[in-house]
């Protein structure tokens, strides 16, 4: 799986740069968050259910870390969470690069681009940020993640579209409310205790409404 691994380190030359990199160094407390995100991640994607190979569902979390760290650490930290499963043997070296790719960078990147969207375009109010930065974010991202690994099998020839259809995209149904509600319910409780960990919320702007 080379060319994965070549889009792999394209994509991580694009996302981390030399100041995130600063940053990471410099702030122990920063250090400290990440590699907790990281062991979360890990913990979360081992609990896992499926019917054919490589056609898992399970709760992604990544909506949530993309929201306390930004996506470029939220990044590094999925690539560390998939590292750790590597190593133990939950999942293959060989197809983790794909995996990274369609479970934690692109629900990653849409979870931000939501993000950022919402905070240009509409009111900055609490109630915004946690419904739909946090709760329907959350639920697209893992249906996002589903289809886009069902794309990927179909296109190597590993599954035809129908059985795709019918034992792995149609699991939307059933995993989007308990990530939804996970995501919701752990960012509500971070920016009522904890705001200062959540690094695309400010207080100032979400509860001066």
């Amino acid at each position: 799986m080379l060319p994965s691994y070549i889009i792999l380190v394209v994509i991580l030359i694009l996302t981390i740069n030399k100041t995130t990199l600063q940053g990471l160094l410099h702030r122990p407390a920063r250090q400290t968050g990440l590699f907790a995100c990281a062991l979360v991640l890990a913990l979360l994607w081992r609990i896992k259910a499926g019917i054919f190979a490589g056609l898992d569902i399970h709760i992604l979390g990544v909506t949530a870390i993309t929201l306390i760290l930004g996506w470029r650490l939220a990044s590094l930290a999925a690539l560390l969470a998939t590292i750790l499963l590597a190593s133990f043997s939950v999942i293959s070296w060989e197809h983790s690069a794909v995996y990274v790719i369609t479970t934690a960078f692109i629900p990653i990147y849409f979870s931000y681009a939501v993000f950022s969207f919402v905070y240009h375009t509409l009111p900055r109010h609490l109630f915004v940020y946690v419904f739909i930065c946090s709760f329907l974010c959350a639920a697209l991202a893992n249906c996002l993640k589903i289809v886009v690994t069902a794309t990927y099998f179909w296109a190597i020839g590993s599954y035809d579209w129908t059985t795709l259809l019918d034992n792995y995209i149609i699991l939307c149904a059933l995993i989007w409310f308990p990530e939804a509600m996970l995501s919701g319910m752990a960012m509500t409780i971070l920016i009522i205790y904890r705001p200062h960990w959540v690094r695309t919320f400010y207080d100032k702007e979400y509860l001066a409404q």
